[in-house]
């Protein structure tokens, strides 16, 4: 029976040994479609750069995954597979099925122009069978140039596969150095070398600045001259407020009533001097009642 996937579902494997099947429909601005598989440790990584099988290293050095021709089918073509799980080194966990497409040159492009790509999983011992698992592989943004389209991980003393369908856009460079594979993308020294006299962007950047201007030394200023101050006085600050007059005995600091003389407290007060002198012919009126004569 053939289980058709979502994405992110997966399916138990009764088979030891699988082929993956990559299959799309070619035609004019579809760029070429390659599949790869890389065996992963428990970490998650590959254990060396043995364990990427693509089409420059179409086989593992254990003979148990191997890459195949491609071929033209009748709904299209296809680029295959196979590993042998049963016989795998305990090591690897995981055989990651992935799908890349041409970056470079006339067939550059992404998976937005490969149509009705999908994975088809195949008991890789019986001939002509059903699939046993089908993904159809929809891009998430159409600008991926690499596609991780399933999974075949260990479960117990069993295998499952995992329909995953996550993209890269950095094509299978990007993809291979994720899990751990060191690719050397060094250039060619002579496509790098700049031309005769040619400054580098560096030798731009330095030309560009014109450098620090001539220094002058900065003087501090010179000390203000010294002035005399008057001196302190002896009467304690008023602390803040106004201060009275110079020997004004009370007040305080606030402005006080003109001097006026001291009371005597009770005692009789001298005559002001400015009276004029009694009337030396003066004479009170006879004191007592006054009678007339009869």
């Amino acid at each position: 029976m053939t289980h058709a996937m979502l994405k992110g579902s997966n399916v138990p494997l009764d088979a030891t040994a699988v082929r993956a099947v990559l299959r799309w429909s070619p035609g004019t601005g579809v760029p070429d479609v390659d599949a790869s598989a890389l065996l992963l440790g428990t970490d998650g990584r590959v254990r060396s750069d043995d364990d990427f099988v693509f089409y420059n290293q179409p086989r593992h050095p254990s003979g148990l995954v191997r890459r195949l021709s491609k071929k033209q089918v009748s709904e299209g073509l296809t680029d295959s597979v196979e590993a042998d799980l049963g016989a795998l080194d305990r090591t690897v966990d995981q055989v990651v099925l992935a799908a890349s497409c041409d970056d470079e040159g006339e067939d550059a492009g992404t998976f937005r122009q490969v149509r009705d790509l999908r994975i088809l999983l195949y008991d890789a011992q019986v001939a002509d069978g059903e699939p046993l698992a089908v993904f159809d592989v929809q891009p998430e943004t159409g600008d991926e140039t690499a596609v991780i389209c399933g999974e075949l991980y260990r479960r117990g003393d069993g295998w499952k596969f995992r329909a995953v369908g996550q993209g890269y856009l950095s094509g299978l460079i990007g993809l291979a150095t994720a899990f751990g594979v060191s690719v050397d993308d060094t250039a060619d020294p002579a496509d790098s070398a700049a031309e005769p006299g040619a400054p580098s962007p560096d030798d731009q950047a330095t030309a560009a600045w014109p450098g620090p201007g001539p220094v002058t030394a900065v003087q501090p200023p010179a000390p203000a001259a010294y002035v005399p101050q008057p001196p302190l006085p002896s009467q304690p600050p008023a602390y803040g407020y106004p201060q009275p007059a110079a020997g004004d005995p009370s007040g305080y600091g606030y402005p006080q009533p003109a001097a006026a003389p001291r009371p005597a407290y009770g005692y009789p007060q001298p005559a002001a001097a400015a009276a004029p002198a009694p009337d030396p012919n003066f004479r009170l009126p006879p004191m007592g009642p006054q009678f007339l004569g009869s």
